[in-house]
């Protein structure tokens, strides 16, 4: 089990009733009854201490009646009056909880239980691990993989396998297994003479709660007859017994960070209470030489000591511990953020937390003091960045390695990138940029940007900005990188499969896409030209046909205009609407309305594609030239698709269109140097041939394995004919639900996409799955499986997250569960190709052959090779590609060959 955790929460009360039985009765030399809040005071020092939180919560009671005495009017109404000595602990303990800094929730009408399962499950949610402390046997629900149990008095910690081992179910049926022996301290009814070993074997023979109530029947004896006599008050026993995982909390996990601690405040609580050991701790804060230990409660902000590098004796020093150094943070500031035309400003480098250094190179504002000469201080530092032997860190460290290649130097010995840890870590995360997770992991907040260089028309450039603003910004991006690699590591290391994944795919694809990217692809202007000539003749087109069809002109691009004419002037039936109430004019509307036969939706449609095709790409592309090299350098981003796709931007050569003729159009563009052609190798059918190991299908591995058309033996399968009598339009339909299933799509969407009746297409699926039923099986078993881990995996170990696996809103579950479908094959296949691309470059940069690998696009990369070499290099490629995975079935590699990327693809 991890010993890392980002949230601590306590269950104030429960220990401190726990503590007033199991301690001593202490009390000070005024008689104030003291053994239970300095038992508890101890209990969550050690907590701090030992697992040094990012953010904790102290959760007690509130006072007064809960939801669940409305439920049931006797719930708790055998539990005795809380002791006076009991009761006088509560408010001191509350009041130097709070004088620690520590965040403290007292929510009304609802229990400490429920605040707990709140906080965890919002915290695993957004990917962070939860250590509760309770000795509460409730719960043990709430255990998952990212969310523990600890019980400080007996130092027993839970996860799901302990739930396991000490109850004998798993945490999903804590709730089942405490509703069916009831709970006689808080009053919950359950069945009279259940007890652990019979409500376990009852769950362990019928599943669940519902199961053993179903079953009830045929349960025997006296316990059987309890049961039956039980079954009206069963389900109350199991609202009771649920903690509610909900509530409308003002506070979310992140908001728990832990404040400075009010010593005075502290110091007259302790003397109070007249305990020495805690203020001890308050002396050895003060007097840090006094004690080796530091106080967990304080949450000291790291001292820092950032410092500007001028001198050559200041650069030698550095140099010296960099070089002498395990691994250190690098980080650069540049000119412009465009890789291929960004100069660097100046460089940063961290060793140890809060000792970093910034080395100024080219500030050029008036006043500037004397810098160290730029060419000079990088040919020192040239051994130092690309000796392979010396472990490199950054954050996004392949702009670095772009911006660092400008000037000659091949980075080297790159050994970890705090972005690719969060990102592998947890995927599903919204965002990977320092700026978050400084906030969200460290509480630092990270001096930004248009604070130092401003903002809009007149922000600054780096070299512009003052040294005394610049240098703590710059040394802050190395610094912090360090800390939150520190953070990181140990999570990745507590998981051995995210921990391959990430060394052995992610940090070696760095330095592969930096290739690529500065390689950048040809592009054939004058042929983008002509095609955005000829777009804006079909636009214009499209616009008069519009404005017939609609009896008047009008701005195509005005939602307002289109929903007066649609629904008001032409009466078009009114298919949804927007949050305010109005029609909507949203394009799966414009789509159906096209679909149902109207005209002026399907030109506005297609006016707005042929618009964004000439806008994005044919008028654009020609502007992203580099001068230099006369060629697109796109930027892949490896921290973005939560499935482990690339995605690319600035051009996206991910989304250009290839269903109609326009986009494809656009692809004739793209072109190789004199002397080369252009190579597509597209892996085929991947998704499927990734199902078929999955679901180890029978029939599926024998269609792969024979090299048969798979769309066609599908069809032939739910036809009952023999391949060769199968339609096209068979083939179509059998298509169609071998990628919709992947998707998780229904039969509802299935009769859209087809065109034919709900009942038909769920005849389909369901002959489908009657002649391919380990694919069925394979749907429940991942579905069952996402409920119970809240993730999936792929077949190389990433997970994707899955916070709305168990939502009780039935569209969100839903969706998760069509994601728990699709993430596998999707995020395999993302693995594979990043794989294959490790292996290509690898094969390359050792033999250099005239192969220039140059985009990656889903499932393709697209390669620029000599003519001469063309048969040779395709054949390998071709090889290293196919054996980038080894499957139950094989995988194959198309490829193509042409003088554009159309003609290749």
């Amino acid at each position: 089990m991890s010993n890392v955790y980002d949230l601590v929460l306590l269950d104030a009360s429960g220990y401190l009733f726990r503590a007033y039985h199991a301690l001593p009765k202490l009390s000070n030399s005024r008689g104030e009854p003291t053994g239970a809040l300095v038992g508890v005071l101890n209990m969550i020092r050690s907590l701090c201490e030992r697992y040094q939180p990012r953010y904790i919560g102290v959760v007690f009671d509130a006072p007064g009646p809960t939801f669940r005495n409305a439920l049931f009017a006797d719930y708790k109404a055998n539990r005795p009056e809380m002791p006076a000595d009991l009761r006088e602990q509560i408010d001191p303990l509350r009041e130097i909880v709070r004088a620690l800094g520590l965040p403290l929730l007292i929510i009304p009408e609802v229990e400490a239980d429920d605040v707990l399962g709140t906080l965890a499950t919002r915290a695993e949610a957004a990917g962070l691990r939860t250590l509760i402390s309770t000795g509460d046997k409730d719960l043990a629900q709430l255990v998952t993989d990212r969310i523990h149990l600890i019980n400080t008095m007996s130092d027993s910690l839970l996860d799901p396998d302990g739930v396991r081992e000490k109850f004998g179910v798993p945490p999903e049926r804590i709730v089942d297994y405490l509703s069916l022996m009831g709970d006689s301290v808080d009053n919950i009814p359950g069945v009279p003479k259940c007890g652990p070993k019979t409500a376990v074997k009852w769950l362990g023979e019928y599943g669940d709660l519902d199961g053993v109530m179903a079953h009830a029947d045929k349960i025997g004896g006296k316990v059987g007859e309890n049961l039956r006599e039980s079954l009206s008050q069963l389900p109350l026993a199991r609202q009771l017994t649920t903690i509610k995982r909900d509530l409308e909390l003002e506070l979310a996990p992140e908001d728990l960070s832990p404040g400075a601690p009010d010593s005075d405040s502290l110091r007259t609580w302790y003397e109070r209470i007249e305990s020495r050991r805690l203020l001890a701790t308050l002396e050895a804060v003060a007097d840090p030489e006094a004690s080796s230990g530091t106080d967990p409660q304080a949450s000291p902000k790291i001292e820092v000591d950032y410092q500007v590098i001028l001198t050559e004796a200041d650069f030698a020093s550095w140099l010296e511990r960099l070089q002498a150094a395990e691994l250190f943070a690098v980080d650069t500031e540049t000119t412009a953020l465009d890789y291929m035309q960004a100069e660097i400003v100046g460089l940063s480098f961290a060793i140890t937390p809060g000792d970093a250094a910034y080395l100024p190179l080219a500030h050029c504002y008036p006043g500037a003091p004397t810098q160290l000469k730029r060419n000079e201080i990088l040919t020192a530092l040239k051994p130092l960045l690309e000796d392979p032997t010396r472990r490199k860190l950054g954050q996004n460290l392949k702009y670095d390695m772009n911006v660092l290649a400008g000037h000659g130097i091949a980075l080297q010995g790159v050994a970890h990138d705090s972005m690719l840890q969060s990102y592998v870590l947890d995927s599903t995360a919204s965002r990977h940029d320092m700026d978050t997770l400084a906030l969200k992991y460290l509480g630092h907040q990270c001096i930004a940007f248009k604070d130092i260089a401003g903002k809009g028309a007149k922000q600054l450039r780096f070299d512009q900005i003052d040294l005394e603003q610049a240098a703590p910004y710059a040394a802050e991006d190395a610094d912090i990188t360090l800390q939150l690699h520190r953070s990181f590591w140990p999570r990745l290391e507590q998981t051995p499969s995210l921990k391959q994944l990430y060394q052995e795919i992610e940090i070696p694809l760095i330095p592969v896409l930096s290739r690529m990217e500065r390689l950048g692809v040809r592009i054939d202007a004058e042929e983008l030209g002509k095609q955005s000539r000829e777009l804006a003749e079909r636009i214009a087109e499209l616009e008069e046909k519009s404005y017939q069809a609609a009896g008047r002109k009008f701005n195509l691009g005005s939602p307002k205009q289109i929903g007066q004419i649609f629904f008001e002037e032409l009466g078009l039936p009114v298919l949804s609407r927007t949050p305010k109430g109005a029609p909507s004019t949203a394009e799966s509307v414009l789509e159906k309305l096209a679909e149902d036969g109207h005209e002026l939706p399907h030109l506005i449609l297609e006016h707005r594609g042929l618009s964004k095709l000439r806008s994005t790409y044919t008028d654009k592309l020609p502007r992203m030239r580099n001068p230099e090299s006369g060629r697109v350098h796109t930027s892949y981003h490896q921290a973005v698709a939560a499935t482990g796709r690339l995605s690319s931007s600035d051009p996206n050569l991910q989304n250009i269109p290839i269903r109609r003729e326009e986009g494809r159009r656009i692809r004739r563009a793209f072109i190789p140097e004199p002397g080369y052609r252009l190579v597509a190798a597209d892996y085929s059918q991947i998704e499927l041939r990734i199902m078929a190991h999955l679901s180890g299908d029978q029939r599926l591995l024998a269609a792969f394995a024979a090299g048969a058309d798979v769309h066609r033996a599908t069809a032939a399968e739910i036809h009952g004919l023999p391949p060769e009598e199968v339609t096209s339009d068979q083939r179509r339909s059998a298509k169609a639900i071998n990628f919709g299933l992947i998707y998780g799509m229904s039969a509802f969407g299935l009769a859209r996409q087809l065109g034919i009746e709900r009942r038909e297409a769920q005849a389909y699926v369901d002959t489908y799955f009657a002649r391919y039923p380990g694919v069925k099986a394979f749907m429940e078993r991942i579905r069952e499986q996402a409920g119970r881990d809240r993730y999936v995996e792929t077949i190389f170990g990433r997970r994707l997250y899955l916070p709305d696996i168990n939502h009780t809103n039935q569209q969100r579950r839903q969706g998760a569960e069509r994601t728990a479908i699709n993430a596998p094959m999707q995020g395999s296949a993302a693995d594979i190709i990043k794989r294959a691309m490790i292996t290509v470059d690898d094969w390359i940069q050792r033999e250099q052959p005239p192969v220039r690998m140059i985009m990656q696009v889903h499932d393709e990369l697209v390669f620029e090779i000599a003519n001469e070499a063309i048969d040779a290099a395709t054949s390998q490629i071709r090889e290293l590609m196919q054996s980038a995975a080894e499957l139950k079935v094989p995988l194959i590699v198309d490829i193509g060959v042409g003088e554009n990327w159309d003609e290749a693809h």
